[in-house]
């Protein structure tokens, strides 16, 4: 358990050399719907190889060799840093093993950060070369000229910018042989960066020993097999889906990117891909139950026998949301997944499949795990009472590099301090109540708008519902709900109202706004923007009442 990630990269090379570990599927590809994915992979065109790629274990391996040599040749060295600004492809992991391979700390980044989030990343970092895509050409020549940290640039596609070098060039003539450089399970591994809420985001380092130990608790989590296929959706730039897919990794099974989350691509990509193991986020099972309901996904015209779980994570989940899944789909294991980039993503606690009979839940401590409720004083919580979840464990980070401020805040004793606020019932599950920083204080009492929200989606015309504060002059801070309507539905201000009769009155909210539920690409709802969006509204409406 103690050997460094990359080990088990090669020894999937030496016992499955030529079964296939990763597929890409990018479905706006596809030209004729009428043949099938694997019709089309015999098809050797161009067309055919943007739709759909695939590599075995050897490739995956030989390919991440060939960068790290690469690397090599161009100063990179143990200790250094190498970003990756690439959307989900199949370059994407043998890039992240090529860097870990050298010794080097792999430091990918959010595909949505704009030039100066880029750049501001890189150098909180000191990157020292960066890897990026066609979708990121115009952000980095906004700053190009301002990287010095950043010596060398690879590029991965064609129309190479003259700023940069052709990774699909230089990599072909760089050698195969894994390079001799020692790693140990302490080394430095990978910085993340944290989303970045309360301004520019700060960068979380994690040691090789977490990334090891995410590979055990995401397998024991979840069982998987070798002969287990896992579907992956979420950017692979976040530890959620890179480190979901790290249980594929321990057990040499395949596992499909696919580019793109409308619900027909999602089921096809089942249905061909076989798989057996699917990680979506809640707008995308709320879409894929909608597009039941309107007839336009029709399960009959799937092959959906083989596929056993579906886990959500990344976000607080709906208990109404997973009893419809389960009504459609009653024979599916279903868990949900507590993590944060702190704690190198999914797992430091879990629902489990066993106890699907506590939906609402996020669960235990996880595999390897501890977890606990504490109060402001660092004492635990009673039975039902709020407080904020600490979680310790082979994941927790080693520091947010250059900021040993914030380090300090974060980490006591070992304990990783979350920022969320939650309670535990007599069973000893945690129940999620809300951010710390979102919690609502309307006329001295404390209202979790995560419990205002899961309560509005049980409404049958509602897709999506966020709740925030807004500034009153007599109590401090009103609850606004921003409401996000099924298509073609109609719904007033007044039946939202109606609805909310069944709230104790202080969390009913006091104003309505219907409007889409900004999300991020892990599915959390964006609510520094709908904040910053509708207190300046809200500011300007009682300056013109005055």
């Amino acid at each position: 358990m103690n050997l460094p990630i990359t080990d088990f990269l090669e020894r999937n090379a030496k016992l499955y050399p030529s079964e296939v570990s990763l597929v890409e599927i990018n479905p706006a590809n596809q030209p004729d719907r009428a043949m099938t994915w694997r019709e089309y992979n015999l098809i050797q065109t161009t067309i055919a190889e943007r739709y759909r790629r695939e590599m075995t274990w050897k490739e995956f391996d030989v390919k991440a060799n060939r960068f790290a040599n690469l690397l090599l040749t161009r100063g990179i060295k143990k200790g250094d840093k190498v970003a990756i600004l690439l959307m989900n492809c199949l370059e994407w992991l043998p890039v992240y093993f090529g860097i870990l391979k050298t010794g080097a700390i792999a430091v990918p980044l959010n595909y949505r950060y704009t030039a100066e989030e880029i750049k501001y990343c890189l150098e909180l970092a000191e990157v020292k070369a960066l890897i990026f895509g066609p979708e990121f050409i115009g952000r980095i020549e906004q700053i190009f000229d301002h990287i010095h940290n950043v010596k060398t640039l690879f590029y991965v596609g064609e129309n190479v910018p003259t700023f940069a070098d052709s990774y699909n060039k230089l990599v072909t003539y760089c050698s195969s042989t894994a390079p001799a450089v020692e790693i140990k399970e302490d080394d430095d591994a990978a910085i993340y960066f944290s989303s970045g809420t309360t301004g520019f985001p700060k960068a979380i380092l994690h040691a090789h020993r977490a990334l090891t130990a995410s590979c055990y608790t995401e397998q024991k989590h979840h069982s998987q097999t070798h002969e287990d296929v896992f579907l992956c959706i979420p950017p692979l730039y976040h530890t959620g889906a890179k480190m979901h897919w790290f249980g594929s990794l321990l057990t040499g099974s395949k596992a499909v990117l696919l580019r793109g989350v409308k619900p027909e691509w999602v089921m096809q990509a089942i249905s061909e891909e076989r798989a057996t193991i699917v990680w979506l986020l809640v707008p995308w099972v709320q879409d894929i139950l909608d597009a039941i309901d309107r007839g336009e996904i029709k399960l009959e015209d799937y092959r959906l026998e083989q596929w056993r779980l579906m886990h959500i994570g990344a976000q607080p989940v709906p208990p109404s949301l997973i009893k419809r899944w389960k009504k459609v789909f009653p024979n599916h294991q279903y868990d949900t997944n507590y993590g944060l980039s702190e704690s190198l993503g999914p797992g430091c606690v879990h629902l489990g499949v066993e106890n699907i009979h506590k939906v609402g839940a996020i669960g235990k401590a996880g595999y390897q795990w501890e977890a606990k409720i504490v109060k402001e004083n660092g004492e635990p919580t009673e039975i039902g009472e709020v407080g904020e979840l600490i979680v310790k464990g082979p994941g927790v980070m080693k520091c947010y590099y250059r900021n040993p401020e914030a380090t300090a805040e974060t980490i006591k004793d070992g304990w990783l301090y979350t920022g969320d606020m939650a309670r535990m019932d007599e069973d000893g599950f945690i129940y999620l109540v809300d951010r710390k920083k979102d919690v609502i204080i309307s006329g001295g009492e404390n209202i979790y708008p995560v419990q205002i929200e899961d309560f509005l989606r049980a409404h049958k015309d509602i897709k999506d519902a966020a709740v925030i504060g807004l500034p009153d002059d007599r109590l401090g801070e009103l609850a606004a709900a921003i409401i996000e309507l099924k298509d073609g539905a109609k719904c007033t201000e007044e039946d939202i109202n109606e609805f909310c009769l069944d709230l104790p009155r202080y969390k009913r909210p006091r104003k309505i706004i219907f409007a889409k539920v900004p999300r991020n690409p892990t599915g959390k709802i964006e609510k520094p923007l709908l904040r910053e969006k509708y207190r300046v509204q809200r500011l300007v409406e009682a300056e013109t009442t005055k």
